[in-house]
């Protein structure tokens, strides 16, 4: 889906007070993400996301209810238009200032104090989506690449079901990463809820550790993240099976950008090499 496609939902799905062209897009991945007036707008890539967005947006509730700061829906349930789930959500001020691994981390320690909710939530498939990336990336990476990253896929997928955890399991946002925080001036909100779990907290952890090791986060940021949520997941045996399992879902995720961004290939290549190299001093970017 690209952004001339996502604009024809946008305008059909008739949920914006003014013409879908004049909406300003804000992110474009799974979901294109579209902002106007007080509304953002997220259009799925296909039809298979609709009960993800439905759960979204159930968790958007339950987050409003138990009081943790958290991006609120403005229309309770999804569409569906033309195969793309759509939903509305209230749009946040601007930021006062860009998010900080600190300001993850007293959010998470909201998010992993919860029960559970009154409605279920899948564990993390972190590797999950590996398949409908590589398929979507088609021909485009090398098939020795797409094959060596399902065999890791199921390797890591075993090892970490085989986990035990040092924090008791529940509620976890799935995608904890500073970018998925918007400080305003009332302070941090948690944002893009869609990958929302019932899993080992670990998984909320091991994100931002990756982040120092593969995309050059600063040492002394990192630590003012375990400072703030109380504990440094590398201390626990489990944690490099859940960081190859995030680097494998990451390295195919970026492969289905790569039909159609030369960036993204190189990219998939740089990520592919170094995990086949058993190299983890090489940077990967975001994307």
């Amino acid at each position: 889906m690209d952004e001339a496609r996502a604009r024809e939902v946008l305008a059909a799905a008739e949920v914006l007070p003014g013409p879908a062209d004049g909406a300003r897009l804000l992110a474009l991945g799974e979901n294109a993400v579209f902002a106007a007036g007080d509304l953002v707008v997220k259009v799925g890539r296909d039809a298979e996301l609709l009960d993800r967005a439905r759960r979204e947006l159930s968790v958007a509730l339950w987050l409003a209810e138990a009081g943790v700061p958290a991006v609120r829906a403005a229309r309770p349930e999804p569409l569906l238009v033309e195969g793309h789930p759509v939903t509305v959500w209230e749009r946040l001020p601007d930021p006062v200032r860009p998010a900080k691994p600190g300001d993850l981390a007293g959010l998470l320690r909201l998010v992993h104090a919860l029960p559970a909710p009154p409605f279920a939530l899948p564990a993390r498939e972190l590797l999950g989506g590996v398949e409908r990336w590589l398929r979507l990336a088609g021909d485009t990476v090398d098939p020795e690449d797409a094959a060596y990253l399902r065999e890791r896929r199921d390797g890591f997928a075993a090892a970490a079901a085989a986990l035990t955890p040092h924090l008791p399991p529940g509620p976890i946002h799935g995608d904890a990463l500073p970018r998925n925080v918007h400080v305003g001036a009332d302070g941090p909100v948690l944002v893009d809820l869609e990958t929302f779990s019932a899993d080992l907290r670990e998984h909320d952890l091991v994100v931002m550790a990756l982040s120092r090791d593969r995309y050059g986060l600063p040492a002394e940021a990192y630590d003012a993240f375990t400072t703030t949520y109380g504990w440094d997941v590398r201390e626990w045996a489990g944690c490099s099976v859940l960081r190859g399992a995030r680097e494998t879902a990451s390295c195919a995720w970026v492969a289905q950008h790569a039909p159609g961004n030369p960036e993204a290939l190189v990219e998939f290549r740089r990520r592919v090499a170094s995990l086949r190299d058993g190299d983890e001093s090489v940077r990967w970017y975001p994307f």
